[in-house]
């Protein structure tokens, strides 16, 4: 018997319909089965409160981060 580790998919990427989180900026990023995103912090102290974001794109995602982070500072 061998032992295989299971492949991964690369951070964002469809792989056999299941989406992989993504690390972004202290935050991870969930895609959702409702194709929402859950946007939660990595750790304590939180710059902001954990969200949820529409059917978007990764990128769509990481821009709305981005643009969160502004309105923090």
């Amino acid at each position: 018997m061998s032992s295989h580790a299971a492949p991964t998919a690369p951070s964002g990427l469809h792989h056999r319909g299941v989406r992989a989180a993504v690390r972004y900026r202290g935050f991870v990023l969930i895609p959702q089965a409702d194709l929402t995103w859950l946007v939660r912090p990595e750790r304590s102290p939180m710059p902001m409160l954990p969200f949820r974001t529409p059917a978007s794109s990764l990128a769509d995602v990481k821009a709305l981060v981005d643009w969160r982070l502004g309105d923090a500072t």
